[in-house]
């Protein structure tokens, strides 16, 4: 589990300097963010320092208190799939084992991370748990590149992909979506509309019906990233808690079978799917 309040990776600062500010900006990394706050943890303008640290420590609130709406949200959304019978109440959870990423490089983490994989192996998952900006995506990444033959998953798409759907369901039947439109009935006939495996040599998740035949990797970056998609992920997310987990779950253990490793970022109330 990935924990801390905040990050600090030491990069050369000839290696830095050897880029634009753009392109250092553009790596949209743990190298952009520290760029920003020794930029203006180094500026002479006293009161520059002072405003940096006052709209730090607002938008640090600003994540805790959306993560603790997101996991309060996400702890209801996976009771109302317990109450439908569609997860398990009682299950049995690995040990989580606790990574202190203060002060630490992201191939530092992912290294602490990596000593507790037995050498050799495949066909292993790892969940990273933590809180925003503590690094989980950074060390997801750092861990693919460590890893031979490593997949990261995400559920975000698949969120999305109930949504689009929800959404072109509502538009075909000229109804408003909303909580009660999300029957058990029209859930499950979404979820045969989605259909993992290796398409085109990759894995994916092949989106057919309600006038779609794609596949998730050509439309992540438009229309699952619409803004009527965006509106509609807190109504559809609360009712789908317990598909998604279970369609993440039958996906991981085929990529395992296939003696992929993969990675996942997570929640503790959501871990039903490694």
């Amino acid at each position: 589990r990935v924990h801390g309040g905040s990050r600090t990776i030491h990069k050369r600062v000839d290696d830095v300097a050897a880029m634009s500010l753009f392109e250092v900006i553009s790596q949209q990394n743990a190298v952009s963010t520290n760029r920003v706050i020794d930029y203006f943890l180094n500026e002479d303008e006293d009161n520059n320092k002072v405003l940096f640290v006052k709209v730090a420590a607002i938008e640090t609130d600003s994540i805790l208190k959306r993560d603790d709406e997101d996991a309060e949200k996400l702890s209801k959304g996976i009771q109302i799939a317990i109450d439908k019978g569609v997860l398990d109440a009682n299950i049995d959870v690995e040990p989580t084992i606790e990574v202190d990423v203060l002060g630490k490089s992201s191939d530092e983490v992912a290294d602490a991370i990596l000593s507790q994989v037995p050498s050799g192996e495949n066909g292993i998952v790892i969940v990273l748990q933590g809180l925003s900006g503590t690094g989980k995506g950074t060390t997801v990444a750092k861990l693919q590149q460590k890893l031979s033959n490593a997949v990261t998953w995400s559920n975000g798409n698949l969120f999305r992909s109930f949504s689009l759907l929800a959404t072109a369901y509502c538009k075909q039947h000229e109804i408003e979506l909303t909580e009660s439109v999300l029957t058990g009935e029209l859930l499950h006939e979404l979820e045969g509309m989605l259909q993992f495996g290796k398409f085109n040599g990759i894995y994916d998740i092949k989106i057919t019906g309600l006038g779609f035949d794609t596949y998730v990797s050509e439309i992540e970056l438009t229309e699952l990233k619409s803004a009527v998609v965006s509106t509609t992920i807190p109504t559809v997310a609360k009712f789908t808690q317990g598909e998604v987990v279970k369609f993440a779950s039958s996906a991981i253990s085929l990529m395992r079978q296939d003696g992929v490793n993969v990675l996942v970022e997570g929640r503790a109330v959501s871990i039903w799917e490694a």
